[in-house]
């Protein structure tokens, strides 16, 4: 053999094994499953069904996707650190209605309507944190208080009826197109971006992960685990209160009919489908927003399919129970190797 065809020899074998080393990385990818996941269940659909696949139907999961995937982040960066919120779906609903309210009632303009709920859902993530980290109150506890008393506020200032007349900057926000893509959209996958920078770039988003993975040995090293825990509740409140602007946006008046109920359990089935461990400590938002898209094809799906609604709730419950058994199975076979 020549010396120019060992070279060449050789260099396809550190080509091959290149490749085989990236494929392998590729399968070793905790968010793999849920990605082929979220392709296998969208070729399907629109196999079956056309319009699934259309702009139309496209823009509108565009739109749901928003809302569903901001409530998901901010339950997620909560979860890592070991804890849990209830509250983003009430929470979302409320500020619905403070918005309203303040706009339409107050006689507020939008944008200051916007600062004052999203001031009010930052001070309740403040709360969240605080009851958490200094008085040690189970996350459990302290955000299904939240939860009964958010729905509580939003019955009690609406009356059972619709605040009609909000300011046309709230249907600027929540309908607005860019280059055919939804606006909300866009927000989403810029907060994504941000939230993943800050795990996966930062000193403070790997405070996060040793937090969540075991907070003695991160107090040990130094590490402000309260701090920590305490800016994620605040920022899971704030981007509820801020899905509930594209909310509002797209509704058109202040209803308290079913907006944000049941929420938290799919922020939490997508963090969890993620890949997001319950126990905290380990996720990524490239599986978050993956599960997040995954649940939103299941939803649109069943509604494509013509599916009764009443089923809808059954699937998803069941989702996220397979999903739960996959953590704890995924959980006990760490342990096992360590």
């Amino acid at each position: 053999m020549t010396t120019s065809t060992a070279a060449v020899k050789a260099r396809g074998d550190a080509e091959g094994g290149g490749r085989a080393t990236l494929a392998r990385r590729l399968l070793e990818t905790p968010e793999v499953g849920v990605v082929a996941a979220c392709v296998v269940v969208f070729v399907a659909l629109a196999l079956d069904k056309s319009t699934f696949a259309g702009a139309v139907n496209l823009q509108g999961m565009g739109f749901d996707l928003a809302q569903y995937g901001l409530i998901a982040i901010g339950e997620s960066l909560v979860i890592l650190t070991g804890g849990i919120d209830l509250s983003v779906g009430a929470l979302l609903g409320t500020s619905v209605i403070l918005m309203s309210w303040f706009n339409v009632r107050a006689g507020l303009p939008p944008v200051l309507a916007i600062v004052l709920t999203l001031a009010i859902t930052g001070a309740v993530g403040l709360i969240h944190g605080l009851a958490v980290t200094r008085l040690k109150m189970p996350p459990f506890v302290v955000t299904l208080v939240t939860y009964t008393v958010a729905q509580g506020v939003t019955l009690a200032i609406t009356s059972g009826t619709s605040i009609i007349g909000i300011g046309g900057t709230f249907s600027n926000l929540g309908q607005t197109y860019v280059a055919q893509v939804p606006l909300p959209l866009i927000v989403f996958a810029v907060v994504a971006a941000v939230a993943w920078f800050f795990l996966e770039r930062t000193y403070a988003g790997r405070q996060v992960y040793a937090v969540g993975g075991n907070p003695e040995a991160a107090r040990l090293a130094g590490i402000r685990g309260d701090r920590r825990v305490v800016s994620m509740y605040v920022t899971s409140s704030l981007l509820s209160g801020f899905a509930g602007i594209f909310v509002l946006g797209r509704m058109g008046v202040g209803s308290a009919s079913g907006v944000g109920v049941g929420w938290e359990l799919s922020a939490i089935a997508a963090a969890v489908i993620g890949g997001v461990s319950l126990v905290g400590g380990q996720g990524r938002i490239v599986g978050i927003v993956a599960g997040t898209i995954l649940l939103e094809l299941i939803n649109n799906g069943l509604t494509t399919l013509q599916i009764n609604s009443n089923y809808t709730n059954i699937v998803l419950g069941c989702v996220l129970g397979l999903a739960i058994t996959a953590d704890r199975l995924r959980a006990r076979s760490v342990a096992k190797r360590s």
